[in-house]
């Protein structure tokens, strides 16, 4: 709809309407949501404020191309079904890309209130639409494709897959998704903490996607249980791999194998999918240490250290060699964990752990930085200052400086093109890989990135697999 000059103007003068938040002090003790969400009047006065641009750039900037204006101006109407319905036709998680996608980077940066002000919240109108449709169990399924007869195997249920999986359901292919673990979801299960991406949230989306068709087989190790070869020899016309980037990285420095010290992969997935964070509830063991010191500046440091927190630690660190500038973790997140009382220590290198003389951690020896020259990713490059070392006392250390790929797939498929790092080989566009019929996707081809990137090579890559599948001989 084109708006006049005039009502352009009034919309321009509405400030953006903050998120509800949980208190500070009580989150940074329990596990229950932060954000608590807009409220229908909240969600209508924010999305008021969209301009309806004729060319809008916040499409542009979306990995999955969800019709951003169509949908707000739906609950700027009051009809927030509509609005879900209009996210469902592009997003296959919409509850979930709501609340953890990086939107001040992607939609929101390029939305043009952002150039005077603050960007429409495209986020949170589109958590509260999904959430509004999911609370009132109104999910509507599109109408039932005819079946093409060809079957495609997923490896991983974590977003990129899931995304594929949606799309090519539709597209009425026969879809079966082989996860590794117990539970479906991948990351959004076993990375990211409760109270930024409640389960039962993921569960839920992932109950759409069964509803059009999906079969699930879980404890699927593909490359021990079936290797993709086996997958082509029983049937499958086309494999997308999305089996994500989980083998965890450490620093390579003494006392790292003392105990007490943690991968964030091992320490997230204790308390996030088995849910060693609902004790007595669940069981899972878990350290619960009272100074606990986390490595890293990115969102899975910050989900780590401010589980450590919610588990009981009295003091719990980030200790990051760069600055506050430099780190990769979302804005959001690093003022939510400064609220909760996390301790920052910037522009500061971990170089030994300490140990008693029965094998535990009791102490973290670092090194003042400063920052020099950018490196080759543009970040300036730390330098160590001379004679600037102190210790921290921690009986925990989580270590959170990123994932490579894990091996076990790549193994067992020698004719798939890897590059230098191990992450598979894929055309950029399609997701084609160096194996026939073989597409692969999110960060077993970037590396470890965002949940909406890993999504938006799903959809790329599904569209793909549709034309390579209907071009095989019936």
């Amino acid at each position: 709809m084109e708006l006049t000059k005039d009502e352009r103007k009034r919309r321009m003068s509405i400030p953006r309407h903050k998120m509800p938040e949980q208190d500070p002090v009580a989150r940074g003790r329990n596990f229950q949501e932060v954000n608590n969400g807009y409220t229908p009047e909240l969600a209508m006065a924010e999305a008021e404020r969209c301009l309806q641009c004729g060319k809008p750039r916040c499409v542009q900037g979306c990995p999955v191309n969800v019709q951003i204006p169509q949908f707000i101006a739906a609950i700027a109407a009051g009809d927030f079904m509509a609005a879900a319905h209009v996210l469902h036709e592009d997003n296959a998680l919409p509850a979930v890309c709501g609340r953890v996608c990086p939107q001040e980077e992607q939609c929101e940066q390029l939305c043009v209130l952002g150039a005077k002000g603050d960007s429409v919240a495209i986020g949170h109108l589109e958590r509260f639409a999904a959430d509004y449709e999911r609370e009132r169990g109104a999910l509507e399924l599109p109408q039932k494709p005819t079946p093409t007869g060809k079957r495609i195997a997923i490896l991983g249920a974590g977003p990129s897959g899931l995304t594929a999986a949606g799309d090519l359901l539709k597209a009425g292919h026969d879809v079966t998704i082989f996860e590794a673990l117990h539970v479906a979801g991948g990351v959004l299960m076993y990375g990211i903490p409760e109270f930024r991406l409640p389960k039962k949230i993921v569960q839920a989306e992932i109950e759409y996607l069964k509803k059009l068709g999906a079969t699930i087989e879980t404890n699927a190790v593909v490359g021990r249980t079936y290797t993709i070869d086996e997958l082509f020899a029983n049937g499958y016309h086309a494999v997308y791999v999305a089996n994500g980037a989980g083998l965890p990285k450490f620093m390579r420095i003494p006392g790292e194998n003392l105990n007490g010290v943690y991968s964030a992969n091992e320490y997230l997935t204790r308390s996030n999918l088995m849910k060693a964070y609902d004790f007595p509830n669940y069981d899972t063991p878990i350290a619960r240490g009272k100074n606990v010191a986390v490595f890293g500046g990115g969102n899975v440091a910050m989900d780590a250290v401010r589980t450590a927190l919610r588990l009981g630690a009295e003091n719990a660190y980030l200790i990051y060699r760069r600055s506050e500038a430099e780190m990769p973790a979302r804005k959001e997140e690093v003022h939510h964990a400064k609220e909760e009382g996390i301790q920052f220590h910037l522009l500061t290198n971990p170089t030994r752990i300490l140990g008693d003389d029965k094998g535990r951690v009791i102490g973290v020896e670092c090194l003042h930085m400063e920052l020099g020259a950018p490196d080759e990713s543009g970040r300036r490059s730390p330098i160590p200052v001379e004679g600037s070392e102190f210790v921290l006392d921690v009986d925990t250390v989580v270590v959170a400086i990123g994932t490579g790929a894990n091996p076990l797939l790549t193994q067992t498929t020698p004719d798939l093109k890897l590059n230098k790092w191990g992450y598979i080989v894929a055309d950029e566009v399609t997701g084609q890989t160096s194996k026939p019929g073989v597409f692969a996707g999110g960060d077993i081809v970037r590396g470890a990135a965002t949940v909406i990137l890993a999504m938006g090579d799903g959809r790329r890559a599904a569209a793909a697999i549709h034309q390579y599948v209907m071009s095989l001989p019936a």
